[in-house]
């Protein structure tokens, strides 16, 4: 009777079920435990999706607004977009009473005021500077033969550097001819050596800085009298589309070099200004 008791008990079980309840109670807990446990399988390169990525743009400060509006009040943005305009003698006028007004009377100020016969005319920006100068002055092969004074020189060409020195003086080769030019500027020279070269020989052109040209006057090697010809560097911009006078350091130099002899000389109508 138990035998046909268990063999009932087998037929009546499901398919799958082969082992004794407990068996199969042990071997479910153990399918859903791995389940449960099994690692999720890691998408392949290929199917990784991009993720996406948002720049959150920070917001403008007031500092920073302020920042912009005086970067657009800079001389580089204004001149970049304005037409180049010729040097004209009232711009140096202008600059002069300016300079003075300052620590100067009205009737001291009047004073400075420079006649119109004293100004060559202006570059127009059509010249290059042999032409400029040729144009100004005709006579000056006559003019440096007749020059024989040591310690100074017929003609000055003031600029803002060394370098523009040098570059004006490569680009004045068509006018100078046999003339002695002399570099007056600081840079690897120094003032005492300039003053011997200026003792030993004749030099007809100088060609420098103020900052030098007033050093050298003021040691005594450089002589004012015979001058007959300064002419400025004036319409020429540098990188950052400054001129010489638009610089403080190189105008208030300037405006101290004209006050030791240069504007006496130029009102006795001995010494011609030019502007290039």
């Amino acid at each position: 009777m138990a035998d046909d008791l268990g063999d009932e008990w087998w037929e009546n079980q499901p398919a799958g079920a082969a082992s004794s309840p407990e068996a199969s109670d042990g071997e479910g807990d153990t399918e859903m435990m791995q389940q449960e446990t099994a690692p999720v399988p890691a998408l392949s390169k290929k199917t990784k999706q991009p993720k996406e990525c948002f720049l959150v743009q920070p917001k403008e400060t007031k500092e920073d607004a302020t920042k912009t509006r005086k970067r657009r009040k800079k001389i580089t943005d204004v001149l970049a977009k304005s037409e180049p305009k010729p040097g004209t003698p009232e711009d140096l006028q202008k600059l002069m009473k300016d300079y003075y007004s300052s620590n100067r009377s009205v009737i001291e100020l009047e004073e400075l005021n420079l006649p119109d016969s004293c100004f060559l005319k202006a570059n127009d920006l059509t010249h290059s500077l042999s032409s400029y100068l040729k144009e100004i002055c005709p006579k000056w092969v006559k003019l440096r033969k007749n020059h024989n004074e040591k310690k100074s020189v017929l003609m000055l060409i003031i600029c803002s550097s060394a370098l523009r020195a040098l570059e004006l003086i490569r680009s004045m080769t068509a006018f100078r001819g046999d003339s002695k030019v002399m570099k007056l500027f600081a840079k690897h020279i120094k003032v005492q050596e300039q003053v011997k070269l200026l003792e030993k020989r004749v030099v007809h052109l100088g060609v420098g800085t103020p900052g030098r040209i007033k050093e050298l006057i003021k040691q005594g090697g450089l002589n004012l009298n015979p001058l007959k010809f300064l002419v400025f560097d004036w319409n020429w911009r540098d990188q950052k589309l400054r001129r010489m006078m638009d610089i403080p350091e190189i105008r208030k130099e300037v405006f101290e070099l004209l006050e030791m002899g240069v504007l006496s000389l130029c009102k006795s109508e001995s010494l011609k200004l030019g502007l290039f």
